[in-house]
């Protein structure tokens, strides 16, 4: 599945996004008529506008509980992802832009910033959720049900440099309780020594279930923030498989070359990273890392949707209270390659049972700048 995603969007970056382009890119500084936009941040050297124009990337994003310190295989227990930004992205056969951009303008965010400031990418992946007992055949109804994603993803991002405020929009679609998530994990358990997960046929809507999810976020740079040190509040909410409203406050701290609005780790749902810019191809290195409050008012992975499943939750059964945190540090070269790692976890959903218990895992990306 990993080779198969990595294939599709390999020829999404570098064509278009190479040295010389002369066509206007998603991450450019530059007004239309070819000037330079001066973007104002808080006592940090502006990245050069011609350098930006020609930048995309592609990243490979792998999630998996058993990253973390101790032994565990449950909850959010993996996830593989691959995802390109600039304009290839963009205009992608599968890419979910032109849809993204019609419920943009219903809600009111197209052309919000009156910037040419933007950023588009183009995700895809699958993820998939575990109980705490994956030998037992039988359904688990006192634990978090086992549950999946396959999807495809697209990002926008519109930068108002004056306000140092910027706005993202993402919509995914994808399809609930295929077989293949059971798949892809029982085999990689079978490369590395590791039990059978049993009950894959219980899943959340089992043989499969379409669904989808439109989000937007509004991120504001704060006066702290220097050289050195980026501090943002996030204020999002989305409807969808995940419908919710989220708080969050984020930082990097380091060596910092690209510009603040080019990561977005508080955007990330999961396996979903929405990050619609690519970074700086610049050498630098940082920690970074964020809390969250949220509030949940629907969780298809617990829930269910429409589809009958075995083991689900009703909303009386949840906590719609969630506390979110992550740490990572992310290290980039000087020929655009990046490595980052990630804790992440959140607070309990469940009431009661064996599944009431907080949810940890780590994820590793590899990325590549143009």
């Amino acid at each position: 599945m990993t080779v198969l995603l990595v294939t599709l969007l390999a020829n999404l970056a570098a064509p278009s996004l190479s040295r010389g382009a002369t066509s206007v890119d998603t991450m450019q500084l530059a007004r239309a008529d070819g000037t330079a936009f001066e973007e104002q941040r808080p006592r940090r050297p502006r990245i050069n506008p011609e350098q930006e124009r020609e930048t995309g990337s592609w990243s490979l994003t792998l999630d998996n509980d058993l990253l973390v310190p101790g032994s565990r295989d449950q909850d959010y227990t993996y996830g593989i992802s691959v995802a390109a930004t600039g304009t290839r992205a963009r205009d992608f056969a599968l890419s979910l832009n032109t849809p993204l951009t019609w419920i943009d303008r219903l809600t009111g965010v197209e052309g919000i910033t009156n910037s040419n400031v933007q950023g588009h990418s183009f995700e895809a992946g699958i993820f998939g959720f575990t109980p705490e007992d994956k030998e037992a055949k039988a359904p688990l109804y006192d634990d978090r049900p086992y549950a999946s994603l396959l999807y495809l993803s697209s990002s926008r991002v519109q930068v108002d440099p004056a306000r140092q405020v910027a706005w993202h929009t993402s919509l995914t679609v994808g399809a609930l309780g295929l077989d293949l998530a059971g798949d892809i994990q029982n085999g990689v358990h079978k490369v590395i020594g590791s039990d059978r997960a049993e009950g894959w046929e219980h899943q959340v809507s089992d043989g499969g279930e379409p669904t989808f999810r439109y989000a937007v976020a509004r991120q504001k740079i704060l006066p702290v923030s220097t050289d050195n040190l980026e501090v943002k509040s996030t204020v999002e909410g989305s409807l969808g498989y995940l419908t919710e409203a989220r708080w969050s406050l984020s930082f990097r701290a380091g060596r910092l070359h690209s510009p603040w609005w080019q990561t977005s780790p508080e955007l990330a749902h999961y396996g979903e990273r929405n990050n619609a810019t690519a970074m700086s191809q610049d050498h630098e290195h940082y920690l970074w890392g964020g809390i969250a409050l949220v509030g949940r008012a629907y969780n298809a992975f617990l829930q269910g949707q429409f589809r009958g499943s075995e083991v689900s939750y009703d909303s009386d059964e949840l906590h719609h209270g969630v506390a979110e945190a992550w740490l990572g540090y992310t290290w980039a070269f000087n020929d655009g390659y990046r490595l980052s790692y990630v804790l992440r976890g959140h607070t309990s959903e469940l009431k009661d049972g064996v599944g009431d218990r907080n949810v940890l895992w780590g994820g590793l990306v590899f990325a590549k700048t143009f």
